[in-house]
């Protein structure tokens, strides 16, 4: 299940995939058109006459051809654009939402398929001056019909961009694509195990798994890893979190067991085992929640710089945060340990805990807010409000922040009143609070 989900994300980065699907699916309907157009011409139908000769015919499909190179170059030319200016407004990391964008695939498939469409039907056109002349009529509709399709769909992919390039847009889906992550990976209903940390019968190391080349760790196969420690009764621990940077040659895997093997410890176990690992050139949302609040704390640090000085996107990036943590504050962690039927510790692996979620949303947020009051008061009404729903186990790390909150507000609002402003705390977006502390 995690290669394939791999493989899917992998595809949907691509911007390959989608236009090769429209290329494909375009040949094959050149090829059936055409039969069919043959099948017409032999059959003496009449039923799609396209009224022209097989001159006029060659000049309409030319046309359509180099327009739809115009119109794919120029498609490429926006996006590629779109993604630096979202690079360099917002965060690098923000890059993958725009290629994700299925609709921005659709569109460059669909320009490369009617080009491609029109390239086939062209070079099967005969003049009268050969001996079996050949207009495929119902192809040339056809060609027109993808021609009007794809003028449509440019109209639509320049208000698409117009829309998706914006702050907010961009903020609201990395929001929803971690809130996706978080149901997959933290389910309300799940049994919560996070207590068991008795690596009693574990073992004593018996050998260590090194990374092959170095890459960013976006995914584990917990499920075959166990099958695999079960098997070799051994306990195999992860050494790098998911969304970690593994260094070449660095420590993967750790191997517990009773009694050093071959079979245990050898070079075809640690091939086996770091099957079950994949990398990439950056981190993904696959298996990393923690991904998705980077993203948004990337976004509000940097439109906090002084360069952009636009607190009001960083309000916005506060308000995806807060509702993250709201979702994540009641919800059972996964344990670090996983065992088999028998109850024997197979698997060790450690994810982020709540303090660390609170950490990674509040610590930079708060400190490259210094100075501007908007921000210092959306962080204060996130904290307050997560406090107010928080089991007294994951209330210390809210008060904690919460408690650092109140020192920076002093430190840099020394008017009264503004401080008092900062430190109301308030999901408004427009005006003083109710109390400004006059």
């Amino acid at each position: 299940m995690e290669l394939l989900d791999t493989v899917r994300e992998r595809l949907r980065l691509s911007l390959w995939f989608i236009p090769g699907v429209f290329a494909l699916g375009a040949t094959i309907g050149a090829l059936v058109l055409l039969a069919v157009d043959r099948r017409l011409v032999d059959e003496g139908q009449t039923l799609f006459r396209f009224g022209g000769t097989a001159d006029a015919a060659r000049d309409v499909l030319s046309t359509i051809a180099q327009s739809m190179l115009t119109f794919t170059g120029l498609v490429f030319t926006i996006t590629m654009l779109v993604l630096q200016l979202a690079a360099n407004q917002l965060s690098p990391r923000v890059m993958r939402t725009f290629l994700r964008d299925r609709q921005n695939q659709a569109v460059l498939g669909l320009f490369i398929a009617t080009f491609l469409f029109t390239l086939l039907v062209l070079r099967e056109v005969r003049s009268s001056a050969t001996s079996e002349p050949f207009v495929p009529e119902l192809s040339i509709w056809a060609a027109f019909a993808l021609l009007v399709a794809s003028i449509a769909a440019f109209v639509i992919y320049i208000d698409h961009m117009a829309h998706l390039i914006r702050a907010s847009t961009v903020i609201s889906t990395i929001g929803t694509e971690t809130r996706a992550a978080i149901d997959r990976h933290y389910p309300p209903d799940a049994p919560d195990e996070q207590s068991d940390a008795d690596r009693t019968g574990v073992g004593p190391r018996i050998g260590v798994v090194e990374a092959g080349e170095g890459g960013t760790l976006v995914a584990v196969d917990t499920d075959g890893l166990v099958k695999a420690a079960v098997e070799a009764n051994i306990a195999i621990e992860v050494v790098p979190m998911v969304g970690d940077f593994v260094p070449a040659a660095a420590p993967l895997f750790l191997i517990y067991g009773q009694e050093p093997s071959e079979e245990a410890s050898g070079s075809a176990m640690a091939d086996r085992v770091r099957r079950h690992a994949w990398f990439e050139v950056e981190r993904t949302l696959q298996q990393d929640v923690a991904f998705g609040f980077r993203q948004l704390v990337d976004i509000g640090a940097r439109a906090l710089s002084p360069g952009t000085n636009d607190p009001t996107t960083a309000v916005q990036a506060i308000d995806q945060v807060h509702d993250l943590l709201r979702q994540l504050v009641r919800r059972p962690f996964p344990p670090a340990l996983t065992r088999d039927e028998a109850g024997t510790v197979r698997l060790i692996a450690n994810g982020p805990q709540w303090d660390d979620y609170v950490a990674l949303a509040f610590d930079e947020l708060r400190l490259y807010g210094a100075g501007h009051i908007q921000v210092m008061r959306r962080l204060a009404h996130a904290l307050r409000d997560l406090l107010s729903i928080a089991p007294a186990e994951r209330s210390g790390s809210l008060m904690d922040q919460l408690a650092r909150l109140d020192r920076a507000i002093a430190r840099d609002f020394p008017d009264r009143r503004d401080r008092a402003w900062a430190e109301t705390g308030s999901a408004r977006g427009q005006g003083p609070p109710d109390d400004r502390g006059e």
